[in-house]
C-alpha cells in the first residue's frame, strides 16, 4: 500500500493486487459492502493518519479506480466544511462516505530499458497483440495497451510482468508530461524495426 498526499484535504492510496490478496480480498470484493472491505478502509485510514497526518472523520468522498493489471487507486477527500469543523471541535467523531467506483480497461506497464520493450514485443506478438503506445517519462519507458480480448487479460498481464512492472502513473499523466514515442501499433513497430 502506497500513500500520497495530494493536498491538504485529499490523499491517494495505491493498493496492489498483492495488498488485496494479503487481506483475503479480490478486486471484485471491493464492489461489495462486506466486513473485510470495511476493515481494509479502516486500515488505510489508520495508515494515512500515521504516515500523512490525515485524520478521517466527518464527511468523506471516496473514489475507487480499478486498474486492470496494477491494482486499485483510492482517492479520499475531506469536505471543506469538515476541515473548518475540525479546527473547532472533535466532539462529533463520525465518518460519512460518498463512494464512487470506476474501472479502467487500460493497462500501463513500466520498463527500465528499451531492450525490455523489444523483448516483450516478441512475446506479445506470439499471443496475437499488435497495438499499443510507447511513452518515455522520468528516464523510463511505458507501454499502454487498450486493445486486447478480455479473455486474454491474465495471459497479457503475465507476459507484461516478465519484462516490466505495473505502475501507479495514470495515462493522463503520461499524455501530459511524457514523450510519445510510438502512438499506435507499437508491438508491430517494435517487431518490424528491432527484430
Amino acid at each position: 500500500m502506497r500513500l500520497e498526499r495530494l493536498n491538504y484535504n485529499k490523499i491517494k492510496i495505491f493498493l496492489t493486487i498483492d495488498d488485496l490478496m494479503d487481506r483475503g480480498l479480490t478486486k471484485e470484493d471491493l464492489w461489495k459492502d462486506s466486513f473485510k472491505v470495511h476493515q481494509l478502509f479502516k486500515d488505510m485510514m489508520n495508515e494515512a493518519s500515521l504516515e500523512l497526518g490525515f485524520e478521517a472523520h466527518g464527511s468523506l468522498a471516496v473514489e475507487v479506480f480499478s486498474l486492470q493489471a496494477q491494482g486499485m487507486v483510492v482517492i479520499v477527500t475531506k469536505s471543506n466544511e469538515d476541515i473548518e469543523e475540525e479546527e473547532e471541535d472533535y466532539a462529533d467523531d463520525y465518518i460519512e462516505m460518498q463512494v464512487k467506483l470506476d474501472e479502467s480497461i487500460d493497462i500501463v506497464y513500466e520498463f527500465h530499458a528499451f531492450e525490455d520493450l523489444i523483448q516483450l514485443s516478441k512475446a506479445l506478438k506470439q499471443i496475437g497483440l499488435s497495438q499499443g503506445a510507447v511513452y518515455f517519462y522520468n528516464q523510463r519507458y511505458f507501454l499502454h495497451l487498450d486493445e486486447y480480448a478480455p479473455a486474454q487479460i491474465e495471459t497479457v498481464i503475465a507476459v507484461l510482468a516478465e519484462f516490466g512492472s505495473s505502475t501507479t502513473l495514470t495515462l493522463h499523466r503520461l499524455h501530459e508530461y511524457g514523450k510519445l514515442i510510438m502512438e499506435e501499433e507499437a508491438i508491430n513497430q517494435l517487431n518490424k524495426y528491432f527484430q
